[in-house]
C-alpha cells in the first residue's frame, strides 16, 4: 500500500460560510485546510470577514470547558479590532495576536475592506 508523499488543497477545498460565530455578527468565510490528513495537534484556517462582521467574544479552556485552545491570529489584509480580556487592540495587515486558553477575546472588522487572516489553533502541550 502506497503512502502519500504530500497533500495539496486550495482555498475552495473545505470552504464554509458560517453565521454568527460565537454569537458574532454576519457571515465569516472559513477555508479549512488538511482536517483529515494532518496529525499535528493544531488546525489552521484562512478567515474572511466582510466589513461589519465579527467573531463574538468568547473563551476556550475556562471553567468547565474541555477544549483548552490556544489561538494565533495573523492578519493578511484589512483592519479591525480584537477585544482581549476587556482591552480593545487595533489590528491590521502584518499583525499577529496570540490568545492563551481561558482569555476572553473577540474579533471585529471595523474597516471598510474585507479582513483576511490566518488562524492557527490547538491544545497546548
Amino acid at each position: 500500500m502506497a503512502t502519500a508523499t504530500f497533500w495539496k488543497e486550495t482555498d475552495s477545498t473545505d470552504l464554509r460560510h458560517q453565521e454568527a460565530i460565537h454569537e458574532g455578527i454576519g457571515t465569516i468565510v472559513r477555508k479549512m485546510f488538511f482536517r483529515e490528513q494532518s496529525r499535528l495537534p493544531i488546525r489552521f484556517d484562512i478567515w474572511e470577514l466582510p466589513p461589519g462582521a465579527s467573531e463574538g467574544d468568547h473563551t476556550h479552556g475556562g471553567t468547565g470547558d474541555d477544549r483548552p485552545l490556544e489561538e494565533i491570529y495573523y492578519f493578511l489584509s484589512g483592519s479591525g479590532a480584537m477585544r482581549i480580556a476587556g482591552e480593545e487592540v487595533a489590528v491590521t495587515q502584518g499583525d499577529a495576536i496570540m490568545v492563551p486558553p481561558g482569555v476572553d477575546h473577540g474579533l471585529y472588522n471595523t474597516g471598510t475592506e474585507p479582513m483576511r487572516l490566518f488562524l492557527i489553533f490547538g491544545r497546548p502541550a
